[in-house]
């Protein structure tokens, strides 16, 4: 009998909003290490707001959020930097910057971070655009990159420090369907052979049946997770209509 996957993290009766609103309500799910997680739901469900308190850029109202069992709500200084030195995160755009090339901005993060040799910098930056694929690209700006090899240099970057969790904002926006079906197929290669954590949000139905073990559903009627399990299994058997529908593409 296999040992239960270990949780990496684990959203705590987490409430999140802007001021008085509130976007999510007392919600509870946990990430199991080595996983693919994905939240979904309809336009203002909250997804990209659930993001950002995830990845320390917002405080919640209430609840916390636990990162392999320390709070990210409640560290401070050295602690907090700590935890999020543990997780990477690719934004929607890329978040390149275009005066550099693809091997300078994945050392970035070993540049502020580390006191490598410049020597080693460069190989371990190499190293990770071999990873994505994109080695022989190293020397090209962001303008050269087609959108799919910037989401790639994107990916590099993120895992540039060994990160155990990567989370992704929506990582298909914008590409063709072989381009976005490439990519799916560096998520699953990423989370089997290096063991990296994904956990993304995203509106492409595809890409969550190809790669996703498990996803969350919000609905902002309730402000709440209405739906959880693998993505297949929840578009057949979900207890919800509108969940079906919604993973089927149906009409209401």
């Amino acid at each position: 009998m296999s040992e239960p996957r270990k949780i990496l993290i684990e959203a705590r009766d987490l409430t999140v909003g802007y001021g008085e609103r509130i976007v999510l309500e007392r919600i509870n799910f946990q990430v199991h290490r080595g996983e693919v997680f994905a939240i979904l739901g309809a336009s203002g469900s909250g997804k990209s707001t659930l993001l950002k308190h995830l990845i320390g850029l917002h405080q919640p109202v209430s609840g916390d959020v636990l990162i392999s069992g320390a709070s990210l709500v409640n560290a401070e200084g050295d602690e907090r930097l700590g935890i999020l030195r543990k997780f990477g995160v690719l934004y929607q755009g890329g978040a390149l910057f275009g005066s550099l090339t693809a091997v300078e901005n994945v050392r970035l993060p070993l540049d502020e971070f580390t006191e490598l040799s410049e020597a080693a910098k460069d190989l371990i930056a190499l190293s990770k655009l071999r990873l994505v694929g994109l080695e022989m690209a190293a020397t090209k700006l962001p303008a050269d990159l087609s959108g799919g090899m910037q989401k790639r240099a994107g990916i590099a970057r993120a895992i540039v420090l060994d990160p155990c969790v990567l989370f992704l904002d929506e990582p298909s926006a914008g590409l063709d369907p072989i381009t976005s079906a490439g990519l799916d197929a560096l998520i699953r290669e990423l989370a089997g052979g290096l063991g990296i954590t994904f956990v993304m949000v995203t509106h492409e139905l595809a890409s969550i049946f190809s790669v996703a073990d498990r996803v969350v559903v919000l609905d902002p009627k309730v402000r709440g997770i209405v739906a959880e399990g693998p993505p297949a299994w929840l578009r057949e058997n979900a207890t919800q209509p509108w969940v079906r529908q919604f993973l089927n593409r149906e009409v209401a």
